[in-house]
């Protein structure tokens, strides 16, 4: 007992004296991770905005430039005499030098660099060379207005920042994570960065938009100036190449064919698309062909492409720099303005070095001479001295130096001693004078550019896009995405299947009635005897209710289905007759569409995805002294309100059943239809050009500028191509005319036609491949007038007025036409039709929808006076028919 007793006394005297030894770990840990966290911060991941580099660029920028002569070097090596300044491994190096290199602006890259456009990457630094580009020489060095710094282990000198006369830190832009920051600055167009720089100089105002090397479509709406919380979004370009191959040829930034290809055949897999193979052609340009098994949308598969692949992704910057040792949130527009303002700074830095090495340079030309001409070197041919030398010669100075611009010191005085015999016996006034007076010329417009320094840099940028601008136009085209919805546009790969009388549906109900194909996004709605209804989201299984009536998938803000029903208030109650859409909902939420009253149940149920309104027969039991048992009801005559109206009285008297009588055509209006120049889209909201009103069997006529015509049923989410050069509702009466040059018989052809395929592609100018559509129009009456080509030696024949009314008479699509002259045609252009009053259709009267948003839910009066034949009054004012 004592023995462990003392063993105890030792432990506790061990751990009082550790308790006195340590060190708190919050104050370790606030000095040395703060330390390292501004280390990663300012010295690895964040660019300066001074030059537009982190560290390791700026330093093999430098190394470049030391071993700049002019030839091509090893990036190895220039990987090596970089870490002489940058205290990191080489493959750090050597991958920074390759995206630098990659980017196409500061280095000449010889060699396999990688490809951007197919993630490959660059060969072993041993294999591949690089040099400063001429731009880089130009714009990023200027050794006498550089600051100088230790490197780190203090053997050498290197720049604090590079004297960089550009914003390229937007050119280039710039990516980095460091310890709780980051950064990320999108790339900017060179030119439109230089027009920005001189804008700004000149106090005008100007925006900035992301370029990207990859090119691809991007949306700018929400970009912010590059600040945090802003967006933008990037889009390969997909056209289709013919109705079953679609060709990718720009890819969105951040993406390369690889990973592309990988994330459609990802979709395909999982059913969201459909496709039969992938070709990736991809070279110098993206060329990936994605082939579509037959029967298959081609318009469809793009917007798919955009919602379930990376043909469309978000991009979110964060604009954040490195100034005075600090990280600084900034937009690009603001980078812009300080880097323009430094460059300026750098300029008038540069022009006072100049100035300074001209005014010296006069003043030592000035003095030699005079040391010469007045012959002042004869004066030490009697000194012995060093000092009667000096003495001698600066006497021999003093009368003829009033003009200098400064005091003649001791050291000019050394320096006209070392000046040759030589050079003394070939002594030439006359150039001597001529190159004072050169110096002067210089020293004046130095100083003129110093007076006018704005003026001055302003030049300096226009001689940059002058020199350097050619082939660096924009090539990422900015647009305004349409909002595609996954529900619309997914492949359905799947099949709903229901059981009505259990109340079960799902996709795994194989044995029960099939209702349609569906995807694993849809939601579906369903209606139930007892007149409830419910949305929810597909799913193997899922229990609606006992005896539904109606399902299908359902579209959100869908005003055009329009569902007709009949229901029983109660036990005994009354027949009410509603018309009602269903356009937002909560989901998996049960909706009663009767007045809740017990015992109710839908007597007559129909979804009509096109507002149709059929007509009913109601008959009725027979009890007491009812003397009509059956008469019908025409739902034309019944408002469309929204779900929660309670609708209008059919009978008090008991329905013994509800059949269908006669189906209806579309009680709604036509719609309006327009085009979206920007965006390319069709849609109901009044953006761009209007189509014009369209029924349910309206089609729209298309031409492209390769001959080709089609109708089309106006989709919304139909993609219309660039080469598209006519767009408008489809008249089958009004003729096109089109003027063509054909290949083959090399003359130029009119002709007028009229769409003879519904839905068909037809070209209707010839297959030669040097036919060339000309002009098209579909006026009734159109003219147009032909310019000559100016024969040599002769006058040019006179401009022709045609009328193609009166030149041709309408004919089949596939007609060769009439020769349009035999003389050589310089151009034809349009003009004013001639009048025409085109036959006024009478439509009928159609019946609008009213927005449910707008509809008293207790609303049950009549709201129409009009009677189905054969109707008589009832003594309830609220009846609407008997």
């Amino acid at each position: 007992m004592e023995e462990n007793e003392e063993v105890n006394d030792g432990i506790n005297e061990n751990l009082d004296n550790s308790q006195d030894s340590l060190t708190k770990v919050t104050g370790m840990y606030k000095d040395w991770f703060l330390d390292y966290a501004s280390y990663v911060i300012l010295e690895r991941a964040v660019p300066a905005i001074e030059d537009g580099f982190k560290p390791v660029q700026r330093r093999i920028m430098h190394a470049l430039k030391e071993l700049d002569d002019g030839r091509y070097n090893k990036v190895a090596n220039v990987v090596g005499h970089t870490m002489q300044y940058h205290p990191h491994g080489d493959a750090s190096i050597a991958d920074a030098m390759v995206q630098l290199g990659q980017k196409d602006l500061l280095i000449d890259t010889q060699g396999n660099w990688g490809n951007i456009l197919t993630g490959d990457g660059a060969a072993a630094s041993r294999y591949i060379e690089a040099r400063l580009s001429k731009f880089g020489l130009e714009v990023v060095f200027s050794p006498k207005i550089t600051e100088w710094q230790q490197s780190y282990d203090g053997r050498r000198k290197e720049p604090v920042n590079l004297p960089v006369k550009f914003p390229l830190l937007l050119a280039q832009g710039a990516e980095g994570i460091a310890v709780g920051l980051s950064t990320k600055v999108l790339p900017h167009n060179f030119i439109e960065l230089i027009d920005s720089s001189i804008k700004h100089l000149k106090g005008q105002r100007f925006t900035l938009f992301p370029d990207f090397p990859t090119a691809g479509i991007i949306d700018v709406t929400n970009y912010n100036e590059g600040l945090r919380g802003g967006k933008i979004r990037v889009r390969a370009k997909i056209s289709q190449l013919d109705k079953n191959t679609l060709v990718i040829s720009e890819i969105p930034y951040g993406t390369n064919t690889s990973t592309l290809i990988d994330s459609i055949l990802k979709a395909n897999d999982k059913g969201k698309i459909k496709i039969k193979k992938i070709e990736d052609n991809t070279a110098a340009d993206v060329e990936i062909l994605v082939h579509l098994p037959g029967g298959i949308s081609p318009d469809k598969t793009i917007d798919a492409l955009y919602a379930f692949t990376a043909c469309e992704s978000s991009i979110s910057p964060l604009g954040c720099i490195i100034e005075d040792n600090k990280p600084l949130f900034i937009g690009v527009v603001e980078m812009l303005k300080r880097s323009t303002e430094n460059t300026v700074e750098l300029l008038k830095a540069e022009l006072e070095i100049q100035l300074s090495e001209l005014e010296e340079q006069w003043h030592f030309t000035s003095l030699e001479r005079i040391f010469i001409e007045k012959r002042i070197y004869r004066d030490i041919e009697e000194e012995e001295t060093w000092e009667g030398v000096i003495k001698a010669i600066d006497k021999g100075l003093q009368p003829h130096i009033a003009h200098l611009k400064r005091a003649v010191t001791e050291e000019d005085i050394v320096r006209l001693t070392e000046i040759r015999i030589k050079r003394i016996s070939k002594f030439d006034l006359e150039k001597a004078q001529q190159f004072i007076e050169g110096l002067e010329e210089k020293i004046a417009q130095v100083k003129h550019h110093l007076e006018h320094l704005v003026e001055y840099a302003i030049d300096y940028f226009k001689s940059l896009k002058e020199k350097y601008g050619k082939g660096r136009e924009r090539k990422s085209e900015i647009r305004i995405f349409d909002d595609i919805e996954a529900t619309k546009v997914v492949i359905r790969n799947t099949k709903l299947y229901v059981n009505k009388e259990e109340g079960f549906v799902g996709t795994s109900l194989k044995r029960d009635e099939y209702v349609t194909d569906c995807s694993d996004i849809d939601d579906i709605i369903c209606f139930t005897k007892d007149g409830k209804m419910m949305v929810t989201k597909v799913d193997a299984k899922t229990f609606i209710g006992k005896n539904i009536v109606h399902v299908a998938v359902f579209k959100k803000k869908d005003k055009r289905t329009i569902y007709n029903m009949i229901y029983k208030d109660g036990k005994g109650g009354p027949s009410y007759i509603k018309r009602f859409n269903v356009t937002s909902i909560t989901r998996d939420k049960i909706y009663d569409l009767t007045n809740g009253k017990a015992n109710s149940e839908m007597l007559y149920f129909s979804a009509n995805p096109n507002g149709e309104a059929e007509v009913v027969t109601v008959l009725l039991r027979q009890a007491g002294s009812i003397k009509k048992l059956k008469w019908d009801i025409d739902f034309a005559d019944v408002l469309i309100k929204g779900r929660a109206s309670k609708g209008n009285v059919v009978t008090k008297y008991p329905v013994k059943r509800v059949e269908l009588k006669e189906k209806g055509v579309s009680t709604l209006k036509p719609r309006k239809i327009w085009f979206d120049e920007v965006v390319r889209r069709l849609n109901v909201d009044g953006r761009g050009e209007l189509l014009g009103e369209f029924r349910g069997d309206d089609l729209l006529l298309v031409v492209t500028q390769k001959g080709i015509a089609k109708t089309l049923t106006p989709d919304l989410s139909t993609h219309f191509d660039d080469d598209m050069i006519l767009l408008e509702k489809w008249n089958p009466e009004k003729p096109l005319s089109a003027v063509y040059y054909e290949g083959e018989k090399e003359r130029y052809y009119i002709k007028r036609f009229v769409i003879e395929n519904e839905g068909k592609e037809e070209l209707f100018i010839s297959e030669h491949p040097k036919s060339v559509l000309e002009l098209i129009s579909s006026d009734w009456r159109p003219v147009v007038e032909v310019e000559f080509v100016k024969p040599r030696g002769k006058d040019a024949k006179p401009n022709q007025t045609i009328d193609l009314e009166d030149f041709i008479a309408v004919k089949g699509i596939k007609a060769l036409g009439n020769v349009l002259t035999a003389d050589k045609v310089k151009s034809v252009n349009a003009l004013e039709p001639l009048p025409y009053e085109e036959p006024e259709v009478q439509e009928p009267e159609e019946m609008e929808v009213i927005d449910e948003e707008a509809v008293d839910s207790s609303d049950d009066r009549p709201i129409s006076n009009s009677k189905s034949k054969g109707s008589k009054p009832e003594d309830e004012g609220q009846t609407l028919l008997f």
